[in-house]
């Protein structure tokens, strides 16, 4: 199928880093599996697809999120209030997309088993469909990374609380396109210590 043309402007990656991980007692991103943490996985994964660029939501131990990426190229948005759920990291990350920007691509940085296939598949079914959400499907179900068009930029705004962009996907759910997640289950979310020594016994070595 042809590309559109009105949706080959840049698409732009960004990862919610910013969280307490209240339930697991520790920064979840800071994890580390196969000697990184997992936040610089996800980052990995995003810097080898097609993205234009990849910005880094921080908040809870900035500083160490920070250099546990080290020297690659993304950037960094401060969350300030990221006490108040993840939403709040979205809309900050917002402020710092191009105004050119066709669509956005959020990752979540606890889902180090995310990879650039899935998240190219996203940019090419909106850039083949104009789908104005774009999801990996998992054996069915639907879950992150998630593709949001610019004509949705406005409604993400307007979010609130922890739940992200639920509502937002839920009132546009005939409009939802998917993709093949490359899996038959979502990216496990470590919010606990038996969810990371359940990733931990699982990761390939």
């Amino acid at each position: 199928m042809a590309s559109n043309p009105d949706r080959n402007g840049p698409v732009v990656g960004v990862i919610l880093a910013a969280g307490m991980s209240t339930r697991l007692g520790r920064p979840k991103q800071l994890l580390e599996i196969d000697g990184r943490a997992l936040v610089a996985h996800v980052v990995d994964a995003a810097l080898a697809s097609a993205l234009d660029e990849v910005i880094v939501v921080t908040g809870h131990q900035s500083g160490a999120v920070e250099a546990a990426l080290g020297t690659r190229e993304v950037r960094f948005c401060l969350n300030e209030c990221f006490r108040d759920g993840q939403s709040t990291s979205l809309v900050v990350a917002l402020d710092m997309v191009p105004l050119e920007a066709d669509a956005v691509v959020v990752l979540l940085a606890d889902q180090p088993t995310v990879n650039a296939a899935v998240i190219d598949r996203l940019l090419t079914k909106r850039r083949e469909t104009a789908a104005s959400i774009v999801m990996a499907s998992y054996g069915g179900i639907t879950a992150h990374p998630v593709l949001f068009g610019r004509e949705l930029f406005s409604e993400l705004r307007q979010i609130q609380g922890d739940q992200g962009a639920r509502d937002v996907i839920r009132r546009h759910r005939s409009e939802v396109a998917t993709v093949d997640g490359g899996a038959d289950t979502p990216p496990p979310d470590v919010d606990t210590e038996e969810a990371y020594a359940a990733l931990l016994a699982s990761w390939p070595q």
